[in-house]
């Protein structure tokens, strides 16, 4: 069961590593797009291509939903970023039972955010977690983990990336040991680690206060690229940003939020910290340099965002 990209190496695994899929579960088809054309899932496209059964059911919660279900004979349920809450009778149907992918070292950043969140909130570490699903929202008793640093440039969708693979590696690993019966099941609450949640993004979260650090906008920059992106609010609509540097030796008397060079997009922000935006895109626009987007709309030293 799974949904977008991160959920392909999963799926690739465990084809390669010879089990037999029963049926590939996923979200129904949505629109995209400024033509809102209904486009198919990641997954469905890729488990199509493979010859699976693919299935989109609109819920899980009718009778008929866990009866199809189960009458798959599945030994085993794999989730990884599905999207929906598996009610009691799915979680009970498999003979080993359900287990997910999760990215993040759980009980920290449970939901459905934890690599967005884990750069936002300045995190210096990650990974995934194998857990046996619960009926609590990433409660589950824990099975493997495997720890990755944060780069200190890396943003959401290259950390999403590379934690997608490190899901697939943590679960063949996991495998053997949930078949042979000998897979740890570690409670969350026995870690000490005090649990949080990754709240889903929104597309207008992104609004940029310079009152705050660059350090913490930096952070907040990086977090929300692809999606939904960081933005300033411009006269004429939103400035995305995609991507920033910190000029950690520079410092500004200025107050937080003034154009302090014409010729690099350098920011005044809290505590007298300076940030530079490299990649822009103003609505309706293309994606280019600060630096350009400053020539093209002529904006002075002395701005005031």
């Amino acid at each position: 069961m799974g949904t977008p990209d991160f959920a392909l190496p999963s799926l690739k695994a465990l084809i390669e590593a010879g089990h037999d899929i029963a049926a590939v579960y996923t979200q129904p088809d949505r629109p995209k797009g400024r033509k809102k054309r209904l486009s198919p899932p990641p997954v469905k496209v890729f488990a199509e291509g493979r010859g699976l059964k693919v299935l989109q059911p609109p819920g899980l919660r009718k009778p008929e939903a866990a009866g199809e279900f189960s009458a798959f004979g599945a030994e085993l349920c794999v989730v990884a970023a599905y999207g929906k809450i598996l009610p009691e009778a799915f979680l009970n149907a498999p003979k080993f039972g359900c287990i997910n992918v999760h990215a993040s070292l759980l009980p920290k950043y449970r939901g459905a955010a934890p690599v967005q969140r884990s750069i936002i909130n300045g995190e210096r570490e990650t990974g995934i977690t194998i857990m046996h699903m619960s009926g609590g929202l990433d409660e589950g008793d824990i099975i493997l983990q495997e720890a990755t640093a944060i780069g200190q440039d890396e943003n959401a969708g290259a950390l999403m990336e590379r934690l997608a693979f490190l899901g697939a590696e943590t679960l063949l690993k996991a495998l053997p040991m949930i078949e042979a019966g000998t897979a740890p099941r570690i409670s969350q609450e026995s870690t000490g680690i005090k649990p949080s949640y990754a709240a889903m993004l929104d597309k207008n979260m992104g609004l940029l206060d310079f009152s705050e650090s660059a350090q913490a906008l930096y952070c907040i920059i990086r977090g929300l690229n692809p999606w939904p992106a960081a933005y300033i609010a411009l006269d004429n609509g939103k400035l995305k940003i995609y991507s920033a540097k910190l000029r950690a030796e520079e410092r500004t008397d200025e107050k937080p939020g003034v154009l302090l060079d014409e010729r690099e997009f350098l920011v005044s922000c809290g505590g007298g910290t300076v940030l530079e935006l490299l990649r822009v895109q103003a609505e309706g626009k293309k994606i280019i340099d600060g630096a350009e987007f400053l020539r093209g709309r002529r904006l002075k030293k002395g701005y005031k965002f």
